[in-house]
C-alpha cells in the first residue's frame, strides 16, 4: 500500500501536543487591530487547543503526525 500524504497547508499551520491534542493559533490577528477590543487581543494571544470536533478534522488531514 501507498503512503498517504499529509496536506501541506495542516502541516503549517497545525502541531500536535504530547497526548495527542491539536495546537493552533487564534484566528483574528492578522489586520484590522485598531477595532479588536484590548480584551480580544490579549486573549488571541499565543496558540490555542482546538475542540475535539476540529482537532478530528485536522487528525484526519494528518496521518503520521499523532
Amino acid at each position: 500500500m501507498p503512503k498517504m500524504k499529509t496536506k501541506s497547508a495542516a502541516k503549517k499551520r497545525f502541531t500536535f501536543t504530547a497526548t495527542g491534542k491539536v495546537k493552533a493559533g487564534h484566528a483574528g490577528k492578522r489586520h484590522g487591530m485598531i477595532k479588536r477590543t484590548t480584551k480580544f487581543i490579549r486573549d488571541a494571544s499565543g496558540t490555542m487547543i482546538l475542540a475535539a470536533c476540529d482537532a478530528k478534522i485536522v487528525k484526519k488531514y494528518m496521518p503520521y503526525d499523532r
